[in-house]
């Protein structure tokens, strides 16, 4: 049957990499320097990828963590939700160099609005907002001290995503690394492998010229 075949495949490719590998490791005559060096490559890659990788995608979530929770903290303490009040809504396209420029292609609305900041000092200015606005509707708006006007701030959620998505990057980019250098190294060996070999032909040929020669 089909998944016996592919298992009997299987099996005979995994015994023939166990042969290959114990053959390396193994004295005789055949087994040539760059064999074992290539083998302790290999292994060598391996311990790091299952034992330096994880380090260094949890060091890195955690640095990651640590720097984006402070972050959250000062984004908490220096950004506050006001009430603003529509003023009257702008129309047309934005200039280029309009600050809310982008908001026509977020699917938001530009309006001029008043608010009053932390500070208790009166502000105006053009805000974008998701949904139509009429004349003296209010809607919330996130301010910096001043009452100029800022983003939302970093919720711990988010932050903590992020930091996983930096650790694991990170775990990622360890293992690319790893396999890159073992990669080249390999290759390495294998230049001095086909090296040896054309010394080794080149040898044969001036030997089999002379047995030529005297036959």
């Amino acid at each position: 049957m089909p998944c016996v075949r592919y298992l009997r495949t299987r099996k005979g490719v995994s015994m023939v990499r166990a042969t290959a590998l114990a053959w390396r490791w193994r004295r005789n005559p055949l087994r040539r320097r760059t064999d074992v060096l290539e083998s302790w490559v290999g292994l060598a890659a391996v311990v790091l990828m299952l034992l330096a990788s994880p380090v260094t995608g949890w060091v890195t979530g955690s640095l990651a963590h640590e720097a984006l929770r402070h972050t959250v903290r000062e984004q908490h303490r220096h950004r506050h939700l006001v009430t603003a009040t529509t003023v009257r809504a702008l129309h047309g396209r934005p200039a280029e160099t309009d600050r809310e420029a982008t908001a026509n292609r977020d699917g938001h609305h530009r309006v001029v609005a008043r608010w009053a900041g932390p500070d208790g000092k009166e502000h105006s200015g053009v805000v974008s907002v998701r949904h139509r606005t009429r004349p003296g509707q209010p809607f919330p708006l996130w301010t910096d001290d001043h009452g100029r006007l800022s983003g939302r701030p970093l919720d711990y959620d988010t932050a903590a995503i992020h930091a996983g998505l930096a650790g694991a990057g990170a775990a990622t980019g360890a293992c690319g690394l790893v396999e890159a250098v073992r990669r080249l190294v390999v290759w390495r060996l294998m230049q001095r492998r086909y090296a040896h070999w054309d010394r080794a032909w080149e040898r044969a040929g001036q030997t089999w010229g002379r047995a030529d020669a005297g036959s």
